[in-house]
């Protein structure tokens, strides 16, 4: 057996609670009185010590006001939902959850009511936080899981503080402002020992293959990840570091990466609402952000946006990008693009998953050139392998599935055994489902996926969930999805195959044609084109928008199931 170790030496792990390890052990790392979140837009800001202050406070309003206020009772160990997009509300959500002993799950803020009941009923959430302007979204979810609207008051907390009100009705809910003024927890709840090893975060991802499952996330897995994570940063000539945070903090990557991390580093988060080139612009040079996380789309933006040269980048040093590969053309471009007005930035890639807690690799700022398309070396604390077939260690220089070991690896999938089984070894091993190539100084490239799963924007759009939808559909029989690569997004589009029998069309036809819908009846040269539009607007009322067709629809007569099982291989990489 081969294998693989990272060039960072081991750190030292602590078990203890996500909140203990972040407000504790490092906590006086850093001045008590030092910004530690800032809204992009307003310019208001939590310290450090307030941050402490309003999650504790937090966390007594969720395990106590709540109940006492007509709310259903919260004890240590039960599922609360997070559903909103990105507001500096999220620091003392998540950390005074984390505080109160709970297990949070995290919902996508562009869910329709259909996925948010999937999420509230397969995680067992008992409670969901949210943003006024998503209350109709849960309501709805509530009506589709038989929970009538007085029962959903019970279950629901209003994001009210440093939000709009929007369309909610605060006399009607219990408010996250009503849980911060009636007392503050004098300590956390504490994970110490074996008990770090519980669930504390339930992040969704399908795996390798399949529909979304909870990703059972433990307090180790977090505070290592923190601890691992530490060391491998750049040190930036900058004194005053600031990180921007655009990607959503209802993603892995967000929320860790982002929320967990930063706070740990002690580096400032200056956080938007969500991407949009001249507020990213514009929040670089009015906070003078020195780092942001970033995702290939954004790279696409950058090196084209007349906004790059509107606002003073030049504090900029440092960009991190992942959760989709990023390639050497896209990467140069984006280089030339900064450094001409003045951002002397590195850009450098990670690569990770959900199940990894997230980060696997990590690429240093002197090398992201040298290394253009590497996703960096190992963190510490962590194992590889590559293997081929699921029987033999692939040899020097060639490519094999990557399967990981360490202390970052999750727990398992929520309630699902067999899932559990087929992704991780009896031996602890992580099958990642990517292809990856090693060289000869230990940085990896990402280089396939055996994985059915899409990537859009760093989102993932796994194919049998899309075709469980399409099948619902009253003119489809049966249906497939693929992935196809768009150059000009730097993402994969999904685009549906919907099939009712199995005559093969051919091979030429796959790559030629890419995307494929077979009605349930017969239809006319004129109706095909109406079937097909009708058929992705249908899809669109179902799914989040990072799940749409955008690859479009052909009607054609039949394919069969076994190619399109190919065409998940081939078209998802």
């Amino acid at each position: 057996m081969k294998i693989y170790t990272s060039p960072y030496p081991p750190v030292p792990l602590v078990h203890e609670s996500v909140f203990t390890n972040l407000f504790r052990t490092h906590f006086n790392e850093h001045p008590p009185d030092a910004p530690a979140f800032i809204d992009a837009a307003t310019g208001f800001t939590i310290t450090r010590a307030g941050t402490c202050d309003l999650s504790l406070s937090f966390a007594h309003g969720l395990r106590h006001a709540f109940s006492e206020l007509g709310g259903v009772p919260l004890a240590r160990g039960d599922v609360v939902m997070v559903f909103s997009p990105n507001s500096i509300a999220w620091a003392p959500m998540m950390f005074g959850g984390w505080a109160a002993g709970l297990r949070l799950t995290l919902a996508n803020s562009s869910y329709t009511p259909r996925e948010v009941a999937h999420q509230w009923k397969d995680s067992g959430a008992k409670t969901v936080l949210v943003h006024p302007a998503l209350l109709p979204v849960v309501l709805d979810a509530f009506k589709l899981v038989h929970v009538d609207t007085s029962e959903a008051r019970r279950r629901i907390v209003v994001i009210d503080w440093q939000t709009s009100h929007g369309s909610a009705r605060p006399g009607e809910f219990i408010c996250m402002t009503d849980l911060m003024d009636k007392g503050r927890l004098s300590e956390e709840e504490k994970f110490l020992g074996e008990q770090a090893h519980e669930t504390t975060l339930l992040c969704y991802s399908s795996g390798t293959t399949g529909k979304p499952k909870g990703v059972e996330t433990t307090h180790h897995n977090l505070t290592s990840m923190f601890d691992m994570a530490a060391i491998t940063f750049p040190k930036l000539s900058n004194p005053n570091p600031r990180m921007l945070a655009m990607l959503p903090l209802y993603h892995i990557y967000g929320i860790i990466k982002l929320l967990g991390c930063q706070l740990h580093r002690g580096v400032p988060l200056v956080i938007m609402e969500k991407f949009e080139p001249v507020a990213f612009c514009r929040a670089i040079q009015d906070h003078k952000v020195t780092q942001a996380f970033i995702v290939p789309p954004v790279c696409v933006v950058l090196s084209q946006h007349p906004a790059v040269e509107q606002f003073n980048l030049t504090s900029l040093e440092w960009l991190l990008c992942a959760a989709a590969p990023l390639s050497q053309q896209l990467l140069m471009m984006t280089n030339d693009r900064l450094h001409s007005v003045g951002a002397r930035v590195s850009i450098t890639q990670g690569y990770g998953l959900t199940e990894t807690s997230p980060t696997l690799t990590f690429q240093d700022t002197d090398s992201y050139l040298r290394k253009a398309g590497s996703v960096g070396s190992l963190l510490p604390n962590l194992e590889a392998r590559l293997v081929v077939d699921d029987t033999r260690d692939a040899a020097e220089g060639e490519a094999g599935e990557l399967w990981v070991r360490g202390p970052t690896v999750f727990k398992g999938y929520l309630n699902k055994p067999e899932a559990t089984r087929n992704a991780i070894t009896p031996e602890g091993w992580f099958k990642t489902g990517d292809i990856a190539i090693r060289d000869s100084e230990g940085y990896y490239t990402i280089v396939d996926r055996l994985k059915e799963l899409i990537k859009y924007k760093g989102f993932q759009v796994p194919p049998a969930e899309l075709e469980g939808v399409l099948i619902e559909h009253p003119d489809i029989a049966d249906a497939g999805v693929v992935g196809v690569y768009s150059d000009v997004e730097a993402t994969e589009l999904p685009r549906q195959v919907a099939i009712r029998d199995c005559q093969c069309l051919g091979c030429t036809a796959y790559r030629d044609c890419r995307a494929y819908v077979v009605p349930a009846r017969k239809l006319t040269p004129g109706e095909k084109k109406e079937f097909a539009e009708s058929v992705e607007k249908w899809v669109r009322s179902k799914l989040a928008r990072h799940k749409y067709l955008r690859g479009g629809v052909i009607v054609v007569d039949a394919i069969p199931k076994r190619q399109v099982l190919i065409f998940h291989r081939l078209m998802s990489v």
